[in-house]
């Protein structure tokens, strides 16, 4: 189908219903996909559509009473485009205002004469004012399919040498890349949501990948099935074991990897982790709050592990777990605790002795050391090795969060003070798994991950959050999510938290409906200028090469010494 020729004529719509379009006689409904971009070109401006559903139409209801026969290929064409025809309904995005410079609309959908599919476009000169949609065009409109010019103009480009962009990916029938903002993705908490087997570990390994090559942020990766730091399982073959890059390998001198299960670690050949363990007086109670589910512990085994923090101060759980039957009684007495209850939560604190990176007491204090990793630029890697389950994961990640958040608000608080630009802490990313655990309406105040998302930003404090059940996260959470990559979704529910506070979000819905399994999600909110269905960037041997670290010991000599010689001579040497 050529780029220049109309698809289509505006019939009839409104700014919230959207548009419907009859499609020109010539023009296959076959072809018309949802999520695909279309463009109206009206008297002064053009509107940046995306298609939320297809129909079929006739003029006249006898057709319907006395269809042709279907071996009447002849009839059928007599009435294809006049007595039957196909609609299609579009939702506006954006609107496109030229200004006295650009160029007249007749080349709206001129291609780049680049044949790159991810970047390296020239950089456009037209001047183009990108305003929310306020009104909709005549009727008659003529509607267009979306050109490389018109993504562009929206999306941007990789090598924006003004701009931290990262193309995620590209439209569903175009081979155009869709970038997102860093910056604005850095400066809000995130998630990327779908069900179980869609791709959200390699989206996320994607996105932290682009944080890390363009240097927006800092990351700390909770990761709990070790699948982000060195490298992990790809899905295809039965027959084979194929294995990704993980970020430590495509970013060797910019990511660390901490371990709290070393033995683990080593077992997968992992190079230079660093283990990491807790101490029990680095636990406090708002953590056991977070994992009473796991622990079974009640409302009043809680309020007693109060009065034993008030007591004994950091060193509670240490010297609960040594005392006798006869001490309990003894406290209870003078500090009118409930023997049961303290009884009872020391035997279920018994339990946090099988956990592999707890200790007594620790030598050096290793959440000290991830802060000066962080402090100084890398970007952090926790491992959970064998030690994945909830309880382990929800607690360790609490207990690091919530000095991370100490230390942030402190640097924060320095640099509102002094306005002196080296105080600035580092931008930060925390990604977690299984987010609706720490985010649910119960417990989320409680966490220290409910705090960060409802207001850590001013401290320079962002989540990444990775679930499979967006309907388990807190309203009040999910509305401060600032972008949203979603892949399939088939719960309601799910897709109800989804558009939670997106203006338009009834519009998406069938469009979030219809994705395929793997592979395609959904891009929308404060990184994209509009919604967006794309195809997403494929993590593969391509990729690495593109975003990657070079690694200068598996290169041969000869590609090692060319390198040098082209650093020398850009050097001017």
């Amino acid at each position: 189908m050529a780029l220049d020729k109309a698809i289509g004529t505006v019939i009839q719509g409104s700014l919230t219903q959207g548009l419907e379009v009859r499609l020109h006689p010539d023009v296959w409904v076959e072809d018309m996909r949802v999520g695909k971009f279309l463009v109206v070109q009206g008297r002064r401006s053009r509107f940046f559509c995306m298609l939320t559903d297809v129909a079929l139409g006739t003029a006249n209801p006898r057709i319907l009473a006395n269809p042709p026969d279907p071996s009447n290929a002849f009839l059928q064409e007599v009435l294809a485009g006049s007595g039957t025809y196909g609609t299609v309904n579009l939702s506006p995005m954006l609107m496109f205002t030229p200004t006295q410079t650009q160029e007249a609309p007749a080349k709206r959908n001129g291609t780049s004469k680049k044949r790159s599919n991810l970047a390296s476009f020239e950089a456009n000169t037209n001047a183009v004012e990108l305003l929310p949609v306020k009104t909709i065009p005549n009727h008659f409109s003529q509607v267009y399919d979306a050109g490389d010019r018109d993504f562009r103009s929206v999306f941007g480009w990789e090598d924006d040498p003004h701009r931290r962009n990262f193309a995620i990916g590209m439209p569903i029938d175009m081979d155009v890349p869709i970038c997102i903002d860093l910056d604005r993705f850095v400066e809000r908490s995130n998630g990327i949501f779908g069900k179980s087997g869609t791709g959200k570990s390699f989206l996320t390994r994607l996105l932290l990948s682009g944080i890390i090559r363009r240097r927006a942020a800092v990351n700390l990766i909770f990761d709990m099935h070790s699948e982000y730091g060195w490298e992990a399982t790809s899905e295809g073959s039965r027959t084979s074991v194929s294995m990704v890059k993980g970020l430590r390998q495509l970013f060797p001198g910019q990511v660390q990897i901490y371990t709290l299960d070393p033995e683990s670690t080593r077992r997968r050949g992992v190079r230079d982790a660093q283990e990491l363990f807790i101490s029990f007086d680095q636990i406090d109670v708002e953590d056991l709050m977070l994992v009473r589910g796991e622990l079974n512990l009640s409302e009043a085994s809680l309020e007693n592990a109060i009065i034993l923090r008030n007591e004994f101060g950091r060193s509670w759980i240490n010297r609960l777990l040594t005392m006798t039957n006869e001490e309990i009684q003894e406290f209870c007495e003078v500090k009118m605790g409930s023997k049961s209850s303290i009884m009872a939560l020391q035997r279920k604190l018994t339990r946090l002795e099988d956990l592999k990176y707890l200790r007594q007491t620790c030598p050096k204090n290793y959440v000290g050391q991830i802060l000066e990793s962080l402090e100084a630029g890398k970007h952090v890697v926790v491992e959970f090795g064998s030690q994945s389950n909830m309880l382990s994961y929800m607690l360790a990640t609490n207990v690091i969060a919530r000095r991370i958040h100490a230390s942030y608000v402190r640097k924060a608080e320095t640099f509102l003070q002094t306005k002196n630009v080296s105080d600035r802490p580092h931008q930060l990313v925390i990604t977690i798994e299984e987010a609706h655990r720490f985010l649910d309406p119960a417990t989320v105040r409680q966490t220290i991950f409910g705090t960060i998302a409802r207001e850590m930003r001013k401290y320079f404090v962002t989540l990444l959050v990775v679930d499979q059940r967006p309907s388990g996260i807190d309203n009040e959470v999910m509305s401060q999510v600032g972008t949203r990559i979603t892949a399939l979704l088939n719960d309601e529910k799910d897709i109800d938290a989804i558009f939670t506070g997106v203006s338009g979000g009834q519009a998406l819905r069938s469009v979030l409906a219809k994705l395929d399994s793997k592979q395609q999600a959904l891009v929308l909110g404060h990184a994209v200028p509009m919604p967006v269905v794309v195809r997403t960037r494929p993590y593969d041997e391509t990729f690495y090469a593109e975003i990657g670290d070079p690694d200068w010991e598996a290169l041969p000599d000869e590609a090692v010494l060319a390198a040098a010689q082209s650093a020398r001579a850009d050097l001017g040497f």
